[in-house]
C-alpha cells in the first residue's frame, strides 16, 4: 500500500506567488527525502491550467501527513492537499 497526496492550488492564487515559494518547496522536499522521508515521487501535472496541481507518492500515511504539515505550499496557504490510500499494482 502506498499513499498519494493530491495538491490543488487554492482559488485566486497567482502563479507568480507559486514561483516565489517554489525554491522553499524544493529545498523542503529535497531535505525530506535526504532525511529518509518516504517520498517516492513528486511533481506537477502537465496541464495548460497551472491550478491543475500536483501529486506525491509516499510509503506511508505518516510520511504523507508529516510532509503536508511542513510543506511551504500548504503552510503558506497556496495549496490544499488530501491523502488517498493507493492499492497499487506494479508491473516492473
Amino acid at each position: 500500500m502506498e499513499f498519494v497526496v493530491m495538491y490543488r492550488v487554492r482559488e485566486g492564487i497567482d502563479r507568480s506567488r507559486i514561483l516565489e515559494v517554489f525554491p522553499r518547496h524544493r529545498a523542503f522536499y529535497e531535505k525530506f527525502r535526504a532525511d529518509g522521508g518516504g517520498l517516492l515521487a513528486l511533481g506537477p501535472f502537465s496541464a495548460p491550467d497551472p491550478a491543475a496541481g500536483s501529486m506525491g507518492i509516499f510509503r506511508s500515511r505518516e510520511d504523507a501527513e508529516r510532509f503536508i504539515a511542513a510543506d511551504p505550499f500548504v503552510v503558506e496557504g497556496l495549496a490544499e492537499a488530501r491523502i488517498l490510500e493507493w492499492d497499487v499494482v506494479r508491473f516492473e
